[in-house]
């Protein structure tokens, strides 16, 4: 899809949303700690399942 040179549309939307949930978590850090164990969850059940 991609020919090399470019973001892939995967990189940018989780840039993007990494983005956003740092922006939120640095205003109000109780659910910056709730997106941080939803996002640590997820990234460990998405490992998980890759292999």
């Amino acid at each position: 899809m991609n020919s090399g040179s470019g973001l892939d549309l995967r990189t940018a939307m989780l840039l993007i949303v990494g983005g956003f949930a740092t922006y939120i978590a640095f205003l109000h850090p109780a659910v910056g700690i709730a997106l941080l164990v939803g996002i640590s969850v997820v990234t460990l059940l998405h490992l998980l399942l890759k292999q």
